[in-house]
């Protein structure tokens, strides 16, 4: 920051401070919470789909309603769905801010339970589980104030209540009150339910045996929901308004936007979006957009940082997705944070799935098939005998320490560990792929100085998928499999740079966690540089001719280049001159065909998926105003020194 501000700045000030030291950091949670106070109480009647009582005793569940007490005094409800039969069942216990009352009626109440639940709740039940879903505080029927992933109590919560408390109560609640229960539970979730399933191994109640969390949101900042490596995911404005607009989500999209790369660049900055939207008014919103750097607001509640301060002493079988468009960073991240002092209790899942998909039928994602249902083969082979183990007292079920789907050869593997290639630490080490000359991608290092440039136009910004653009929440949308879309079309702009392979004479197997070394300038004061590993196909294609050219991403990702050298302290970038960029990309476990290209497509937006980089440096991108957005000459520089991939080629 400079040392001396102007009145104008001044206004301001609580927007555009970097706040980098914890003595000014703001506690996240304050009275009230994070939903503008209006009335709205929770309904105490039953309003689950109606079962008559002629139909009921045909029925292989119940469906109960409860509320449950917390040690503030607030009540939480809660659904459960309780096998009928007899003898004692453990529970498996999912803490939501998306509606017990929706995830246990999502149709008609029929003989089954899959008629009322998702596939993997319904599995469970068929398996001898209690299903029961809470809803979190404030949210939907739970009393309370809702904090968008409240913090651990502590300097961002001074309240006596957090989620690990409320996981505790409800547990202690359920195992003295449930009659059905066997006195075991397990935590379990998919994203925000992921990270309140994490949120119960902080302080474990003695009843808690295993924990399944599924494409949890672990570190928000560094590659999850909100950031990425700095760059602020725009995207998800609609889900942060719909979840802290009221205790309802029903809306988490702007019906008038039917096209969010036209609407998003009409209204400039986030942060004007943001207001243009009535969201300066929503206290996340404005936590959100006044810590745009890597402080200790967020440090403070990144889970793998905060549960590898203690041994893992629950069973814990974390689940990710390669192709996951939310929360793609948290679950390897957080396996390899606890590895080290787990007791052999953290278990890794890499599925080939998109966000939330082990939930559901996996047998294709986007234009991909796997030959079978991948998601069900999980859940029947490795979810539920991982909680018989734990929660049933049956023999061990022998999950491997790592399991990872390949797609090419589509099959299971395995691993004693992961992940099997880095930059630093691993069984295997990477190896350099260099960009090179005329747009060559080559292992071998080029002989010579080259570069390639571009122009960067922040009014004219890469899309990150064709035109138009829908929300990601909103009807029709195929969010959840963009990650899969071919690059050609962005390929063809001029404002991109695509390095690619000679088709390759063998196939290679990638596992592990890919390495950006970018060699690059600009001619501004920030940027940001987006780098795109891509697996071309063949053209023509006789065997998969719908794929004929396909170009593939298999891992993608952002930095935020003001935050180069120190994710806490963003600095302005010296023009022209070449600055060496290091980040990881995604994790990856995939093998490449013979006869197929790598291609490698670097470029400065990726838009509205995140915002746009002024390419000016300012204190604050949020606040940055129109003036404040220049164009600016992107070059990428080769040769022994200059750019590569790191790939984590083994076997």
């Amino acid at each position: 920051m400079p040392k001396r501000m102007d009145l104008i700045r001044v206004a301001s000030l609580a927007l555009v401070m970097p706040l980098t030291a914890a003595a000014q950091i703001q506690p996240a949670v304050q009275p009230g919470g994070d939903i503008p106070a209006r009335p709205a109480p929770a309904p105490l009647g039953p309003v689950g789909p109606a079962i008559a009582a002629a139909k009921a005793g045909a029925f292989t569940y119940e469906r109960r309603e409860l509320f449950i007490p917390m040690r503030d005094g607030a009540r939480l409800y809660a659904v459960l769905i309780i096998p009928r039969g007899t003898g004692k069942f453990p529970i498996m216990l999912d803490r939501t801010p998306y509606s017990a009352d929706k995830q246990t009626a999502v149709g008609p109440a029929g003989a089954a339970p899959e008629t009322i639940l998702s596939p993997l709740n319904a599995e469970l039940v068929r398996a001898g589980y209690i299903v029961a879903i809470e809803d979190v505080r404030g949210k939907y029927r739970s009393e309370g104030n809702y904090v968008m992933n409240r913090p651990l109590k502590g300097p961002l919560n001074p309240t006596a209540v957090d989620h690990s408390t409320d996981a505790w109560d409800t547990i202690d609640w359920l195992v003295r009150n449930v009659a059905e229960s066997n006195g075991r539970v397990g935590t379990f979730g998919t994203s925000y339910d992921g990270f309140t399933a994490l949120m119960s191994l902080v302080n474990p109640h003695p009843a808690l045996k295993a924990s399944v969390p599924i494409n949890p949101m672990v570190d928000v900042w560094k590659g999850d929901d909100w950031f990425h490596n700095g760059a602020f995911r725009q995207e998800m404005i609609g889900y942060v308004y719909g979840q802290t607009i009221g205790r309802q989500s029903d809306r988490e999209w702007f019906p008038a936007a039917t096209d969010d790369y036209a609407t998003a660049l009409r209204f400039g900055s986030a942060g004007a979006y943001g207001r243009a939207m009535g969201m300066d008014r929503l206290p996340f919103w404005q936590r959100l957009t006044q810590h745009p750097a890597y402080d200790s607001y967020w440090q403070e509640q990144a889970l793998d940082r905060v549960l590898a301060r203690r041994p893992l002493q629950i069973p814990t079988l974390i689940v990710g997705s390669l192709w996951d468009q939310e929360d793609i960073y948290g679950a390897p991240a957080l396996f390899n944070a606890l590895k080290g002092a787990d007791n052999g209790n953290a278990h890794l899942v890499v599925g080939p799935w998109y966000h939330g998909q082990a939930n559901f039928p996996g047998m294709t994602l986007g234009p991909l098939d796997w030959g079978s249902d991948t998601s069900r083969w999980f859940r029947q082979r490795v979810l539920i005998p991982f909680l018989d183990q734990y929660l049933k007292g049956a023999a061990s079920a022998g999950i491997a320490r790592v399991l990872a789907f390949e797609p090419g050869p589509n099959h299971w593997r395995r691993l004693a560990d992961w992940p099997p290639a880095c930059a630093r630490g691993c069984p295997a080490n990477l190896t350099a792929l260099y960009l090179g000359p005329r747009k060559s991608l080559s292992f071998d290092a080029p002989a010579g100085q080259a570069s390639q440039s571009y122009v960067s136009d922040p009014a004219q910004p890469v899309p990150y998928r064709m035109r138009p653009t829908l929300a990601p929440f909103a009807p029709r949308s195929t969010w959840q499999t963009w990650l899969t879309d071919d690059q050609r079309f962005a390929e063809r702009r001029r404002d991109v740079l695509a390095y690619a392979t000679a088709p390759l004479s063998a196939p290679f197997r990638l596992a592990g966690t890919p390495q950006v070394h970018l060699v690059a300038s600009t001619s501004g004061t920030d940027s940001d540089w987006v780098v795109k590993l891509i697996d071309v196909y063949p053209d023509p294609n006789p065997q998969k001719p719908g794929l004929s050219g396909y170009e593939l991403p298999i891992a993608m990702d952002v930095i935020r280049g003001r935050y180069r050298t120190d994710p806490t302290h963003p600095t302005p970038l010296t023009p022209n001159v070449p600055l060496t960029y290091e980040f990881s990309l995604p994790t990856l476990s995939y093998v490449v065909q013979p006869g197929h290209r790598l291609m490698v497509q670097v470029q400065s937006s990726w838009f509205p998926l995140y915002d746009r980089n002024p390419q000016t440096f300012v204190p604050n991108i949020f606040i940055a105003k129109p003036p404040d957005y220049s164009v600016a000459r992107q070059t990428i520089f080769n040769g022994a020194d200059g750019s590569w991939i790191g790939l984590p080629i083994v076997g």
